[in-house]
């Protein structure tokens, strides 16, 4: 028995010994999550990850890219916090924010009159619209009305088809993908190609032609923002705070050049 009770005796001590150790790395823990609050600040962000090169997932549907995604995330390590993503229907994210379910909203989100209504914008960070890119030796098109007598290539069913149908005199052909009419330029089928901004200078950098030019005017403008609550005005004042560091050290400027080129 004194051997067993000498056995138990150690035991007792090796547990003792481990519970301390546990309770000491335990308490360690604790005391760095407290000397350290940036570990615990998340900024919330929700996108609708389906407007390439804005936002979309990778191959592997994990990784969240595009402009927006590397904007945000350069933001939210300016205002000193750990950006979390969440994916959203594009009609949901207005709610989802004003529910307190997000703390901001990054989408390739135009700024207009109803939607200030609801939200806070931060200053525009980028500017939209419709562009003409031609092949870059035809000086005969420098602008929209020179488009009269043309023929355009538009994607069916968008605004760009909607605006160049205004066009006086201008031939209008339309097919089923932006890809579509980049293709139809590059085959001599029509004299220039009329599409959101963006979508051009993606597919000018992407494709690594050089035998084309965007044309510097937009038809339609429209400002992109990062929406914030209302009820938490501060928040536009930090965002705003960060993107005007981010353009005077030049991060703006080179995540701009990562995908959109020197457009």
């Amino acid at each position: 028995m004194g051997n067993m009770k000498k056995f138990m005796t150690l035991c007792l001590v090796a547990l003792l010994a481990l519970a301390t150790l546990a309770a000491g790395c335990g308490g360690g823990d604790k005391k760095d999550a407290k000397t350290d609050p940036k570990t615990e600040k998340v900024l919330r962000i929700g996108t609708n990850a389906d407007f390439a090169p804005f936002e979309f997932q990778d191959v592997n549907g994990k990784e969240y890219q595009g402009f927006d995604m590397d904007l945000i995330r350069a933001v939210a390590k300016e205002m000193g916090y750990k950006a979390e993503i969440q994916n959203i229907n594009f009609d949901g994210l207005i709610p989802a924010l004003e529910a307190g379910n997000l703390d901001v909203i990054i989408s390739g989100m135009t700024i207009n009159d109803e939607r200030k209504k609801k939200v806070d914008f931060s200053d525009p960070y980028y500017k939209s619209g419709l562009s003409i890119i031609v092949k870059k030796d035809d000086k005969s098109i420098n602008k929209f009305s020179d488009l009269k007598g043309k023929k355009v290539a538009v994607q069916i069913g968008t605004t760009s088809a909607m605006e160049v149908k205004k066009i006086e005199g201008a031939e209008v052909k339309e097919f089923n993908s932006s890809a579509d009419t980049f293709l139809e330029l590059k085959a001599g089928g029509v004299d220039a190609v009329v599409n959101d901004r963006p979508v051009n200078d993606y597919y000018i950098l992407k494709s690594g032609v050089t035998d084309v030019r965007r044309l510097e005017e937009l038809l339609t403008s429209e400002d992109y923002g990062i929406a914030s609550s209302k009820k938490k005005p501060e928040m536009k004042k930090q965002i705003d705070a960060a993107l005007k560091k981010l353009r005077d050290n030049g991060e703006y400027d080179k995540i701009f050049k990562k995908w959109f080129g020197n457009a």
